[in-house]
């Protein structure tokens, strides 16, 4: 199901950019995707239940596509696989940062995040008070991204 080429950077570009427009997912794509890859992609990701799509509010002839349950249970494995990765190719420090805080958190952070993901995909609320996994893996990206600059 995500072992070709793109559909896992698909949906590592949902999860950790929350891009939910197939403009966003096209533009915000660091490897280049094309866009009839990026259509297949997306088509296959939602035949296969890890995506799904509805109509945009917003504009008629838009649709967003969000993350199904199936698809955020992977963060435990993209988490493994972003370990493996730093461990054993070369990276840069501003591409691994978020690899290594999920790695640091472990579990308990990967569970956070999934709740999180939850709440913007399918509309399930989180408690209270719960902070952002997004937002802290967001802003420790960009901090490393300001020591390159």
């Amino acid at each position: 199901m995500i072992g070709d080429r793109w559909s896992l950077l698909v949906i590592r570009d949902m999860m950790f950019g929350n891009r939910r427009h197939f403009g966003e997912l096209l533009a915000g794509s660091q490897e280049g995707i094309a866009s009839n890859i990026l259509a297949d992609r997306l088509r296959r990701l939602t035949e296969q239940g890890l995506v799904s799509r509805s109509p945009d509010p917003s504009h008629k002839q838009k649709v967003i596509y969000s993350l199904t349950e199936p698809a955020i249970e992977l963060v435990p494995v993209i988490a493994q696989l972003g370990t493996w990765g730093r461990r054993h190719l070369p990276t840069t420090p501003e591409l691994s940062i978020r690899a290594e805080l999920l790695e640091e958190g472990g579990p308990e952070l990967w569970e956070e995040f999934m709740v999180e993901l939850r709440e913007q995909h399918l509309g399930i609320p989180r408690p209270p008070g719960a902070g952002s996994v997004l937002d802290r893996l967001r802003a420790a990206y960009e901090a490393e991204l300001a020591k390159v600059s």
